[in-house]
């Protein structure tokens, strides 16, 4: 299924782009993925939505603060913004945001995890997240990468009630995010070559016809190309920033069955 018209709660349901250069954004998205971008208004601060076949499929706007970094936001669908954030503030993380309404789209909190990463989340009203989702051009997995999985497997259990299912591929140990029998996310330790001034993040993918393709394209655009092309279990991914320095991770999954 590649159309959305709800999320359950505790499911990432939406990412959005926060950057330096708008236009840029739209450029570099539009040719990547093949995406549409509607202007952004005064009454929503410049933020505007990414389509595809007229489906919203990402959120951008203008960085909010000057030095803020470019990056991209994942948004996870809760019952109750405030009660959800009454549990990050009992569990150890730090609100960024507290809860706001969004015009009558949904209400809206930011906080950090105890390991340092930035999420959202997302009450849904007249917006209840990504249209298309799991296709070529739109959003398929949200990953955390942090350097104590440890501390995050429990924070995120109080916080969204997510059990985490944590497997050995070679060397590497990843972890799966479950909503019962649902895989919601996944998460893994972040790399030993990441510079230390880098915090844990979560990072958004989206699914590819071609990761090789898609990533000779991006650099092609301006983009760099941080890991990969690389195979894993589902598929052949890897990780971009924007010519602005968001990064985010690219996928062509493998078929199923």
């Amino acid at each position: 299924m590649t159309e959305f018209k709800s999320y359950p709660p505790g499911t990432p349901s939406w990412v959005d782009l926060g950057s330096t250069d708008v236009a840029g954004s739209k450029s570099f998205y539009g040719a990547l993925f093949g995406w549409d971008a509607t202007e952004g208004t005064e009454e929503t601060g410049g933020y505007c939505m990414f389509r595809m076949r007229g489906k919203n499929v990402a959120g951008l706007g203008p960085v909010m603060m000057e030095g803020q970094p470019p990056a991209w936001m994942t948004y996870v669908t809760v019952e109750h913004a405030d009660a959800t954030i009454d549990k990050v503030k009992a569990s150890g993380g730090t609100v960024i945001v507290e809860p706001m309404d969004v015009l009558d789209v949904g209400r809206m909190a930011v906080f950090l995890d105890p390991t340092g990463a930035a999420v959202s989340v997302w009450q849904p009203r007249t917006h209840q997240g990504a249209d298309l989702a799991n296709e070529p051009g739109t959003l398929t997995w949200n990953e955390l990468q942090t350097r104590d999985t440890e501390a995050a497997k429990t924070f995120y259990k109080s916080v969204f009630d997510w059990d985490a299912e944590t497997r050995q591929d070679g060397p590497m140990a990843y972890t799966e995010w479950k909503r019962g029998n649902d895989s919601v996310g996944g998460m893994m330790e972040m790399p030993a070559e990441v510079p230390p001034q880098i915090p844990a993040y979560w990072l958004a993918y989206f699914a590819v016809d071609d990761c090789d393709a898609s990533v000779a394209k991006a650099g092609a655009l301006g983009g760099t190309t941080l890991a990969g092309p690389m195979d894993v279990e589902p598929g052949r991914f890897a990780v971009l920033s924007d010519p602005m320095g968001a990064v985010f991770g690219i996928i062509k999954m493998n078929a199923v069955g």
